[in-house]
């Protein structure tokens, strides 16, 4: 059975969400973390909360020299690198045509995109020592459009794309590449996500009561990341979608626009 005890992992987006939660279940199974956010506090707060080895390092993934210094930490203190967790990530509730702050796009695909980039080219060499893997987790978002989160849809579909290709380039190092994909999740990014003049809209849209759990959900990742699974969709309507939509498009355009009207 494949194991993450005794691994090197570093989590981005650890401060809560799906990032917390599977920092809690990764630390319970033995695994050695690095906790990485733009909160220090929080960062701390979770890591003296863990049952095993854990360090934080506060860290903007939108910044390129903030990834390598993450990098270089982990490496100081625990010696090696054996999984990479791209998890941070923000996300966006507007129709594109409401949209007064074009700024939104350049920070959603900075963050959810070029930060992945940035620290899994800050990781690659650590990684390819240690034969580990990269961990990219996008959404369903990133594997059809889904309205009112048009640039969120556009981050998480050009990381699914250079994730996929990341993959082929990797065979033959004995780094793998998975693909995490989640439904909606119950999460504090949801009140942080920008409105239609770029501020944050200060309560979830979500109905939580309707969705995943973020613990659910890491118990899944967890599975998939020990695995070195190749794609996880956390959603019996995420797997459908992806085939039905080379079959009916246009049934998948109204799945997703019922699902965001319904809140669910």
């Amino acid at each position: 059975m494949p194991t993450v005890k005794d691994k090197v992992v570093i989590v981005t987006g650890a401060s809560e969400g799906i990032g917390r939660a599977l920092a809690m279940q990764l630390s319970a199974a033995g695994a050695r973390l690095m906790l990485a956010a733009r909160n220090r506090e929080r960062l701390e707060e979770l890591a003296n909360q863990l049952p095993g080895e854990a360090e934080v390092c506060p860290c903007d993934v939108a910044q390129p020299e903030q990834c390598q210094q993450l990098v270089h930490q982990t490496l100081a203190h625990f010696g090696r690198l054996d999984i990479l967790i791209n998890n941070a990530g923000i996300t966006m509730w507007s129709r594109f045509d409401d949209l007064e702050d074009l700024g939104v796009f350049e920070r959603l695909m900075r963050v959810n995109y070029l930060g992945a980039v940035y620290l899994t080219h800050a990781a690659l060499p650590a990684l390819k020592h240690s034969r580990g893997s990269v961990v990219a987790v996008a959404s369903i978002a990133g594997l059809t459009g889904v309205p009112c989160r048009s640039g969120y849809a556009a981050s998480k579909h050009a990381m699914v794309g250079f994730f996929d290709s990341l993959r082929i380039e990797l065979k033959d190092q004995g780094v793998d590449v998975t693909l995490i994909c989640p439904d909606f999740v119950v999460s504090q990014t949801h009140k942080r996500a920008m409105g239609a003049d770029g501020h944050p809209l200060g309560q979830t849209p979500m109905q939580e009561s309707k969705i995943m759990t973020a613990e659910r959900c890491a118990q899944l990742c967890l599975t998939a990341i020990s695995r070195r699974e190749r794609l996880l969709i956390t959603s019996l309507r995420g797997k459908l979608g992806r085939w039905l939509r080379l079959l009916a498009p246009g049934f998948i355009d109204a799945l997703a626009d019922r699902a965001i009207r319904q809140r669910r």
